[in-house]
């Protein structure tokens, strides 16, 4: 049987009657768009973050959308994130018209690298976007301290970190708001696409709820600020409610998972596995090692059906859709470093133990060999 770096089929039929009630309370409830289910899963997904405002949204992207809108982020602006991201963080800030700058990551960690954020901000910096990568907290202090110098707004990405804290405190809960990925691959995953957007402030989350409904608010019909169909769907939103209530178990299979990798390929010369930064507790969205040897490694394993991916073979700056920021070759050295060397190994937190010690001795194996 083929090991890829994700599948849900397991953890489906673990829980395929859940999934199935869910539906079903849906179809009998005489309300397939914003009924109760978003609701309720807006009000509780809002608690379990200690947050007083939570809007449902289609898909992580629009998520990132509407939050640069909502905060007011607009052509001729200027948001701060990094490369070595999936490329929808950037894909939204053009989508609003502003523009991306960059900043170099953590050799270690891989994370945004705080000592260097405040070398890029210039006149046009509006708003600061951290990506929690792989599964763990961005160091937010320094962040939210030169956003208070400079009067920045804070957009969190949350898209691969749900449930994640630093500090003891949760990612999403620090910045002006925070954006959400539920595509099924993510720690807290729906059955299709799904976004959300949390937020303290009371009229960024009135803005979110008019932006993600064509920019209407309570008169159907009456446009206030042209908006969006952006509106998350209420099966996807019952199935995360239940969903929901298992996320911190979910996040302890996926640290079993880590905890299994580290146990078994801890002793590798050459290969370097994820490290936690110090004060995070790291939920492993997912498993990514590095070595220099990536590409033969990857296409050694393939002889044993093993199929692994890369989390990000190309860092955004370097693709062409983003020639005109006027990036080159060396701009950003260590993302352009790490994204020659990384690779996924498979985390899931259905991911069954003499699987994965298939792919534990498959890669020691094809390493020890090289």
């Amino acid at each position: 049987m083929s090991t890829h770096v994700w599948q849900y089929l397991d953890e489906y039929r673990e829980e395929r009657a859940d999934i199935l009630d869910a539906v079903e309370t849906v179809f009998e409830s005489g309300r397939l768009i914003l009924g109760s289910s978003v609701r309720s899963f807006e009000e509780e997904f809002a608690a379990y973050h200690g947050l007083p405002h939570c809007t449902g949204v289609d898909n992580g992207t629009n998520a990132l959308v509407l939050g640069l809108r909502a905060l007011g982020i607009g052509p001729g602006d200027e948001v701060v994130t990094v490369s070595n991201t999936a490329a929808p963080t950037v894909v939204a800030i053009d989508a609003v018209g502003a523009t991306p700058v960059f900043v170099d990551v953590r050799e270690d960690d891989h994370l945004m690298d705080t000592d260097r954020l405040r070398s890029v901000i210039g006149p046009r910096t509006r708003c600061l976007l951290p990506v929690h990568l792989y599964g763990q907290s961005v160091d937010m202090a320094p962040v939210l301290q030169l956003a208070a110098e400079h009067d920045l707004k804070v957009l969190e990405d949350c898209a691969q970190a749900h449930g994640a804290r630093r500090h003891g405190r949760l990612v999403g809960t620090q910045g002006h708001a925070a954006a959400f990925s539920f595509y099924p691959t993510k720690v807290l995953g729906a059955y299709g696409d799904g976004g959300a957007v949390v937020t303290p402030d009371a009229e960024v989350d009135r803005r979110l709820r008019r932006l993600r409904y064509y920019g209407m608010e309570e008169r159907y019909y009456v446009v206030e600020t042209p908006g969006h169909n952006s509106r998350l769907d209420e099966v996807q939103a019952e199935i995360l409610r239940r969903k929901l209530r298992r996320l911190d178990a979910y996040v302890e299979g996926r640290r079993t998972v880590a905890r299994r990798y580290e146990e078994g390929l801890g002793d590798l010369d050459g290969l370097v596995l994820p490290t936690t930064a110090e004060g995070n507790d790291h939920v492993h969205y997912v498993y990514v090692a590095r070595h220099p040897e990536r590409d033969r490694i990857l296409e050694a394993l393939t002889a044993y059906d093993i199929h692994l991916n890369i989390s990000y073979p190309w860092p955004v700056h370097t693709m062409s859709g983003f020639a005109h920021l006027g990036y080159g070759p060396g701009d950003l050295p260590v993302t352009e470093r790490l994204a020659g060397q990384i690779f996924s190994l498979p985390m899931y937190p259905s991911l069954r133990a003499d699987v994965q010690e298939k792919v534990i001795d498959a890669v020691r194996e094809v390493v020890t060999g090289l």
